[in-house]
């Protein structure tokens, strides 16, 4: 039986929106995180502009603890985590979803970082990321959900960490972190969800390929979050965008991406035509 979502914990209102955001990251119970992160998010639209504004510093038992998690999945380097199990035994299929409900944890505390980290930024990137968490906390939801009817639960196979990684090392700039998470890591997906989807499809679990329909909409919208404020960020600091993130790329160490692109789904994201000539020219 699928496990259960918590009622939804209603972040606590004495703190300040990012504060909030900040504890939602620190939880460590999965299902109560994503449903913290929908809670947070359904007071967005009402928070008036100055309650997003606040320059709070991070304090060092606040650091220990991001991004919380749970004590499972076990963590192994990237290598390590099995791969191509047949998606036409209800193992093989629970090792794939859990690996995307993996991603879509991951994704959580990625956009609530992004949201606690950075000072200084216009109130409306505060409540996109906010809308980011949210709908990576759906998306987890759906996933760890339908993990439940192969007979799994979130935290039975090994993850590895390489999505908070690159969201560790550009803690301190938020211009490499919308370069090299949103439109990079995450842009990814919009190239592996269609053959993800085939594979699901193939193997007859419908029920998880329109969750994947739903993945790949959302994360068009999370990528174009991503775009929307690098080129922001570019424009305050007189960067020239496609330069800016090569430089970034190879500053950070930024994996090689590889084709094939959903380049259809790239430029609905935002991206334009120099930087999609440029991510072809450099694909390993």
């Amino acid at each position: 039986m699928p496990e259960k979502t918590p009622a939804a914990a209603s972040p606590d209102p004495s703190l300040s929106p990012r504060r909030q955001a900040l504890a939602v990251l620190c939880m460590t119970d999965a299902r109560a995180k994503a449903a913290a992160a929908r809670a947070l998010y359904r007071q967005a639209p009402a928070l008036p502009d100055e309650a997003l504004r606040p320059n709070e510093a991070i304090d060092a038992e606040d650091a220990r603890r991001i991004p919380g998690r749970p004590e499972r999945p076990m963590l192994v380097p990237p290598q390590d985590v099995e791969r191509r199990r047949s998606l036409h035994t209800p193992t093989g299929r629970a090792a794939m979803i859990h690996a995307l409900c993996h991603i879509e944890f991951n994704a959580i505390n990625l956009a609530l970082d992004a949201a606690w980290r950075f000072s200084g930024m216009p109130p409306a990137y505060y409540r996109d990321w906010l809308r980011v968490a949210d709908e990576e906390a759906f998306h987890f939801t759906l996933l760890a959900d339908h993990l439940g009817t192969l007979g799994a639960a979130y935290g039975d196979f090994p993850a590895h960490n390489s999505l908070w990684e690159m969201t560790d090392k550009t803690a301190g700039d938020v211009l490499a972190r919308m370069a090299l998470v949103p439109r990079t890591l995450e842009a990814r997906g919009l190239d592996a969800s269609p053959p993800v989807r085939a594979r699901l499809a193939g193997a007859g679990d419908h029920a998880a390929a329109a969750i994947i329909d739903i993945i790949l909409r959302d994360e068009v919208g999370h990528v174009a979050i991503g775009n929307h404020w690098y080129r922001w960020l570019c424009a305050q600091r007189g960067l020239e965008p496609v330069a800016t993130y090569a430089q970034l790329a190879e500053q950070y160490r930024a994996p090689k991406l590889r084709g094939p692109f959903n380049l259809d789904a790239r430029r609905a994201a935002g991206f334009d035509e120099d930087e999609l000539a440029w991510l072809e020219a450099s694909a390993g």
